[in-house]
């Protein structure tokens, strides 16, 4: 049994804020959400060596020196088609590239690519009820024109 087993709900919630405390501290998470897409924020920001803007940017999430803009996306599921958090205003093109990284449920990325504006706005569906676009993402998605695959940047 790992050390887990033994603590309390309580304990383990503690235990777990306690982890957010210090990714918050070491400047990986931002909030005292989900880290997923924090971690994924601050993991695409460093390997791509693009510069992270702040909460107040709706449709993109970090730059690049020529003042590319990209919004990043994360997610940490089981199976092999996952969707990803609706995209907003999509038509009102507020970046030019979609960064997405699929976790396993170990941390480990199993999928990573950078999409064009114009493959997304192809790829993507329009949801009324979720008032965005929907991406799901497999590993066809790769083959897709304007799709690229970076996991190899992850390594």
């Amino acid at each position: 049994m790992n050390e887990f087993g033994s603590m309390s709900e309580v304990e383990l919630l503690q235990t777990h804020g306690a982890v957010i405390e210090e990714l918050i501290r070491r400047g990986v998470a931002k909030t005292r959400n989900n880290p997923i897409g924090d971690y994924t924020e601050w993991l695409v920001c460093k390997r791509l060596k693009l510069r992270a803007q702040g909460n107040s940017q709706a449709a993109y999430d970090a730059i690049d020196r020529e003042g590319i803009r990209y919004q990043i996306k994360g997610r940490c599921v089981p199976g092999n088609a996952v969707q990803l958090s609706a995209i907003r205003n999509l038509d009102q093109h507020g970046f030019e590239f979609l960064v997405a990284l699929v976790f396993n449920e170990d941390y480990s990325i199993r999928l990573a690519v950078k999409i064009s504006h114009e493959a997304v706005k192809n790829l993507a569906k329009y949801r009324r009820h979720q008032n965005g676009h929907i991406l799901t993402l497999n590993q066809s998605t790769v083959d897709h024109d304007g799709v690229e695959d970076i996991l190899h940047l992850f390594s």
